[in-house]
C-alpha cells in the first residue's frame, strides 16, 4: 500500500462508501499544544491527537524525549479516535509531516496496515474545513507491536558498521556544529547523514519515489543488508522510514535517537562530517 494519499483522493474517498477514519496530529517541537488550531479549523470528522502526551510515552533520564507510548495506551487513543482494525486511517499534521509520520510508524508498529499520511498535510487540503468536533464511535483496535522495525541503541550501534545507519537530522546538529535540544551535539559512529529535510519539495510534499530511491541508492541504501534510521527523538527519523518506504527499502526506526543515545555518557559520540 502506498503511505500516503494526496489530498484530492483523500477527498474522494472521504465522499465515498469507506471513508478513512481521519487523525488530526499537528504538533509544534517544543511549542505549545496545537488543539486550539485543530478546534478553530480541521478536515471534517478528523480526531485530534497529540503527539507529547498521546503518541509518546513521558520523557525519561534514559528514555529519550519521546519514548514510545505504551502500547494500551496508545490502542485506547486509536479506539477513541474510532480507529478499528480493519478501517482504513489518514494522518495529517501542519505540513511538515514530522508529527504524522510518527502517527503512521506507531500504527505499522503496532499492526495497522491500511494507514497513510496525507501528502502536504493541512496546506495542501483545498476543502472546507470544519470547527465541530467530533465523537466517533470506539473502534476495536488492539496493538500488536512488531509489526514494523525496531531498533534499540545496541541494535543501532551494531547496525552503523554491519548495515547502514541513517541520521535524519540537520547536518550541522550531525556534525556537532549546534545542538539545540540534547545534552552533546555529533552523531552515533558510522552513521550517515541524511536529513529529512531533504525528503520533501518546497511545499511539503514527498519528492517522486523515484527521486527518493536515487537518493537512498546514493547513500548506499539499496545495498545494504538491513537499513535504520534515527533522530532527534523518534519524529522526524518516522518520517525517514516513510520516505525510504516510497522508495521501495524497508528500514527500522531507533525510536529513542540522539535524545537518548547522548544521555548516557558512556555511549561514542562522533563529530565532524565523517561518519566515524
Amino acid at each position: 500500500m502506498n503511505p500516503i494519499i494526496s489530498a484530492a483522493d483523500l477527498a474522494s474517498e472521504s465522499a465515498g462508501p469507506r471513508p478513512p477514519v481521519l487523525l488530526d496530529v499537528r504538533w509544534q517541537l517544543g511549542g505549545p499544544n496545537l488543539r486550539p488550531e485543530y478546534e478553530a479549523g480541521h478536515l471534517p470528522g478528523a480526531v485530534f491527537v497529540d503527539l507529547d502526551t498521546e503518541l509518546a510515552a513521558p520523557p525519561t533520564p534514559g528514555g529519550g524525549r519521546h519514548p514510545l507510548p505504551d502500547p494500551e495506551v496508545f490502542g485506547a487513543v486509536m479506539r477513541r479516535a474510532g480507529v478499528s482494525l480493519g478501517s482504513p486511517v489518514v494522518v495529517y499534521d501542519g505540513g511538515l509531516g514530522w508529527a504524522a509520520a510518527r502517527a503512521w510508524w506507531l500504527l505499522r508498529w503496532t499492526g495497522h496496515q491500511d494507514v497513510r499520511v496525507l501528502d502536504g498535510g493541512l496546506a495542501a487540503w483545498q476543502g472546507e474545513l470544519t470547527t465541530d468536533v467530533p465523537t466517533p464511535a470506539e473502534g476495536d483496535f488492539r496493538p500488536t507491536p512488531g509489526g514494523a522495525g525496531l531498533l534499540d541503541a545496541d541494535a543501532a550501534a551494531a547496525l552503523a558498521h554491519k548495515g547502514l545507519l541513517l541520521d535524519a537530522r540537520a547536518a550541522e546538529r550531525y556534525r556537532g556544529d549546534a545542538e539545540p535540544i540534547d545534552r552533546v551535539g555529533g552523531h552515533i559512529p558510522g552513521a550517515l547523514s541524511a536529513p529529512t529535510s531533504e525528503n520533501v519539495a518546497a511545499d511539503g510534499r514527498f519528492r517522486p519515489a523515484a527521486e527518493l530511491t536515487e537518493r537512498f541508492t546514493a547513500l548506499g541504501a539499496a545495498d545494504a543488508p538491513a537499513v535504520g534510521v534515527y533522530c532527534g527523538s523518534g519524529v522526524s527519523g518516522a518520517h525517514q522510514v516513510l520516505a525510504l518506504e516510497l522508495a521501495g527499502i524497508p528500514a527500522a526506526l531507533y525510536a529513542g535517537s540522539w535524545s537518548q543515545w547522548s544521555s548516557d555518557e558512556s555511549r561514542p559520540v562522533a563529530t565532524g562530517p565523517d561518519p566515524q
